[in-house]
């Protein structure tokens, strides 16, 4: 990673922190999302072996997401009162076991419930790591540093998909059903690490062991001016937050992400498996890592050019309009090849523009107010994704076809360009540019 400014000791501060967590973290945010996802590479097989229906799957599905909104903000303010390493290593741990324990969704209630306390436990890991960068890595890098972490989405489908398509081959294997082999090896995976964050994190700079005296001054005295900085334009309370417009504009914009990004996970893996007239397998896994894999190299390629030139609000801009575009296509082609494409262009555009995007409340948001804004942003906005599939199957219904659906969640989805087109840069965000250049 880049450093920032011309001080030697800063520059060696960053890059250390960064090569020391940001590896860390983006393997606790892939097998969080894996966690989280996995139950769309069996829904097949799951739904052969219990015969849920698509809308009991469907609410399933998305009911992860209540139990994550209404416990991410006291999750992520707990967080700042006793720090990241103690937090987050309980999160993983919980939801790993909780995640393990899906194998035993016989009924559609033990599923909502399931995946209800799935969400419960998950809650405050993505906005807690957001917060916690923004405690190591000044603005400028941020960005990139955001991005690094959150290629831990794409690798976990580059990864997971030929990875649980391969785990579907181990039918009985220890006595259990294909898909409950999945469901215990990956949520069994994120526990163990779990244990191993207790002892790997570090809540600040000045902690930090691995940096020398000078280091941890300068990395902790750059953190502090730049919080200054935003404070000087607005301070909030946790709740105060709230009746903040450009919060209200922050949360709507991450809706809509969420809303046009559910399908890639828990509906793209069957409707490719269907277009090529088979099941979910190592096949499948395969061709859907190719999207994710297009959404890895263009997160690190947009954060860097955003950060470069400060125009992050305008990159996702442009990111958001043609993920729309292709992800609206999808309803329009039965054609696996033809689905491929799409799915490349669409899975990079809706998710390398969220870590562009996180950088806009990040410079703006300080103090309590981060910890809360973040929380809220994220909880509030992850509803979009337990709307999602509901919307979907209701418009599938409606029409009596199973991919108008995607059409109708690309056009609520495209609603976060027309926010960020129409969103103002803040005092705060141009102060720092400013700071920066000179």
């Amino acid at each position: 990673m880049e450093a920032t400014g011309d001080d030697p000791v800063l520059t060696r501060a960053i890059k250390k922190s960064a090569w020391r967590l940001i590896p860390f973290l983006v393997l606790m945010l892939l097998l969080a999302f894996l966690d989280r996802v996995n139950i769309g590479f069996v829904k097949l097989a799951f739904q052969r072996d219990t015969g849920l229906s698509e809308a009991a799957y469907a609410f399933g599905a998305g009911v992860f997401f209540i139990g994550y909104a209404l416990f991410e903000v006291p999750s992520n303010l707990v967080l700042r009162r006793f720090g990241a390493r103690v937090w987050l290593a309980r999160i993983m741990v919980t939801w790993g076991l909780i995640s393990a324990a899906v194998m035993y969704s016989y009924n559609e209630w033990v599923f909502y419930i399931l995946r209800f306390l799935l969400g419960v436990a998950e809650a405050g890991l993505y906005p807690g790591i957001l917060y916690f960068l923004t405690c190591w890595f000044p603005a400028k890098q941020r960005a990139r540093a955001t991005g690094l972490f959150y290629l831990g989405v794409p690798l976990s489908l580059v990864v997971g998909s030929p990875l649980s398509g391969w785990l579907l081959q181990f039918d009985g294997v220890l006595g259990l059903k294909d898909w409950q082999f999945v469901l215990v090896v990956e949520g069994l995976a994120a526990a163990v690490v779990g244990v191993i964050a207790y002892f790997y994190l570090c809540d600040r700079p000045a902690d930090a062991s691995w940096l020398s005296p000078d280091e941890r001054r300068a990395l902790a005295a750059e953190i502090e001016r730049e919080e200054q900085l935003k404070a000087r334009e607005v301070q909030h309370s946790a709740l105060g937050v709230l009746k903040d417009p450009r919060v209200i504009a922050f949360i709507l914009i991450y809706f809509c992400f969420q809303v046009g990004t559910s399908p890639f996970s828990f509906f793209f893996p069957s409707k490719l498996a269907s277009a090529m007239g088979g099941k979910v397998d190592l096949t499948v896994g395969l061709l859907l890592a190719l999207p994710w894999l297009c959404s890895a190299i263009m997160t690190r390629l947009a954060t860097v050019y955003a950060d470069r030139h400060n125009n992050h609000r305008l990159v996702a801009f442009w990111l958001v309009v043609f993920g729309v575009l292709a992800s609206a296509a999808v309803s329009f082609t039965n054609n696996p090849w033809l689905l491929i494409i799409a799915f490349c262009i669409a899975v990079p555009g809706l998710t390398a523009s969220q870590p562009v995007f996180w950088s806009l409340p990040t410079n703006y948001l300080s103090g309590v107010g981060a910890a809360s804004g973040i929380a809220f942003i994220v909880s509030l906005g992850n509803l979009g994704a337990f709307f999602s599939p509901q919307i979907k199957t209701w418009a599938d219904q409606i029409v009596g076809n199973s991919s108008i659906g995607y059409l109708v969640l690309s056009i609520i989805a495209a609603g976060a360009a027309a926010i960020l087109i129409g969103l103002k840069e803040s005092k705060a965000s141009r102060a720092l540019a400013q700071t920066r250049a000179a």
